[in-house]
């Protein structure tokens, strides 16, 4: 009896947990599967892909930078992945074809308001970045109910491009990289950039942190360490990496994927003192 494949795809992939944690998701339910991560440089993206499926790949999930062009390539799209135009779950209908989804939003706000315990109603976010993993976020933050989003990005017309595409100017807007020590401060601060990945500095003022301030890093690990750190020292309430968020969206592609919603509890909680 063969056993189902899935994989990760992205650039670079060795540090990924998501074999790990499909693995102990297919244990709660005694489901065999072959999960691996596959390094697929921008330009090889595609053709890994296709190779991947047609060679009996069930479902992939995407990381960066490969994540607009998972969406693009895609035959069919949820409604998530259409408004953000990224995907970081691709997979294969009954009739061959690619579908995309993005579970990013859905389960970053679940982390959030669920292991975190926090309420994000009425507030005040800042989402630095524009990127990937930013458009997966954007839209489920104002749909659970934060009530301004100023999105920053070094590169201003990506940011544009992002509050464009929302189309709530009152509520999503943008502002310059180089204005940071001036647009006061957030309660809320949401940091996407890759720059914790990529391993580049990161500068941001102190004055950002609002004296409740809840500062959370999309990434894990190491990559979340020099926001974290910065969060901290600035006077942040909570400070939090995005593990949590990182099992969350497993554990819908894994629902999508295998008809059974795993219990993300204990794979976080195994994880958890390896990460700080």
């Amino acid at each position: 009896m063969s056993v189902a494949q899935f994989a990760v795809f992205g650039h670079p992939i060795a540090h990924s947990l998501s074999p790990q944690i499909h693995q102990d998701f297919a244990r709660q339910f005694g489901i065999r599967l072959d999960y691996r991560g596959i390094d697929a440089a921008p330009d090889q993206f595609e053709v890994a892909v296709r190779e991947f499926f047609a060679n009996g790949g069930v479902g992939a999930n995407v990381t960066l930078p490969h994540k607009a062009a998972a969406c693009a390539l895609a035959d069919q799209r949820s409604e998530a992945a259409t408004r953000a135009g990224v995907a970081n779950v691709l997979t294969r209908l009954p009739d061959g074809r690619l579908g995309a989804h993005n579970t990013d939003g859905a389960g970053m706000v679940r982390d959030l308001t669920e292991r975190h315990n926090m309420d994000l109603r009425g507030h005040d976010a800042l989402l630095l970045g524009a990127g990937g993993a930013a458009q997966g976020v954007a839209w489920a933050l104002l749909d659970a109910g934060v009530q301004t989003l100023t999105i920053v990005n070094r590169s201003p017309a990506a940011a544009d491009a992002l509050a464009d595409a929302i189309g709530e100017p009152a509520r999503a807007h943008t502002r310059y990289w180089e204005d940071l020590g001036e647009i006061g401060s957030y309660d809320l601060i949401i940091h996407a950039t890759s720059a914790g990945v990529l391993h580049q500095p990161l500068s941001l003022p102190l004055s950002l942190v609002g004296a409740r301030a809840f500062c959370y890093d999309l990434s894990y690990g190491e990559a979340a360490i020099g926001f974290l750190t910065w969060a901290r020292a600035a006077g942040a309430l909570h400070a939090y990496d995005g593990l949590g968020m990182l099992v969350e969206t497993a554990a819908d592609a894994f629902e999508l994927w295998h008809g059974q919603r795993p219990d993300t509890a204990p794979v976080y909680q195994a994880l958890r003192p390896q990460y700080g």
